[in-house]
């Protein structure tokens, strides 16, 4: 993966916490840039840890599925896209104005399942996973602070499409692996 990709990955990975971030921002009446910053770094820290898990377990199967990994990636990040999508079309964010840690860390891990998935897909790949947690860490931290601030700002209606923006990605990224290794592109 090129840094192009690992930006764009991570942007697509990020636009989960981005539409959480933005419902978590309407509900917000004051304080919220702290608010902002907590819910920024929980999403952040959790997008970059899960890849790490991720890359440890496909780096484990590696030598057994080498032959069919982009298929793997493929299906992955087209599973996740669609899912993201669906989700999206669906409403299937419901959110509450606190942001306890009772409350962030099972939303942080929800909008990190993907990530860990990316992260299998990026043991199958060649890219360097320490430069990619870190923009996947650090653009999710950014988006969903901007999240918070836009969400507090406007209407619910853009946490859906950023939602469906962010699957469409994924999808077009799977096809793109695909392509590559069946040698399309």
């Amino acid at each position: 993966m090129n840094i192009l990709e690992i930006i764009l990955v991570s942007i697509s990975l990020a636009m989960d916490a981005f539409a959480v971030s933005l419902c978590k921002g309407m509900s917000f009446s004051n304080s919220k840039y702290n608010n902002g910053l907590v819910v920024g770094l929980y999403f952040g820290l959790f997008q970059a840890i899960m890849p790490i898990i991720g890359y440890m377990i496909g780096n484990r199967f590696h030598d057994l599925i080498i032959s069919f990994d982009h298929w793997i990636s493929f299906f992955l990040l087209a599973f996740i896209g669609i899912k993201m999508i669906k989700d999206a079309i669906l409403n299937e964010n419901n959110i509450n104005n606190r942001i306890d840690y009772k409350t962030m860390l099972p939303l942080a891990i929800a909008t990190s399942i993907d990530a860990l998935v990316i992260g299998v897909t990026m043991s199958f790949l060649d890219v360097n996973i320490i430069l990619s947690i870190s923009f996947i860490g650090i653009i999710t931290l950014i988006l969903s602070f901007v999240g918070v601030l836009i969400g507090n700002k406007v209407g619910e209606h853009l946490g859906i499409k950023s939602q469906i923006f962010g699957g469409f990605i994924l999808i077009v990224i799977g096809l793109k692996i695909l392509f590559e290794h069946l040698k399309l592109i």
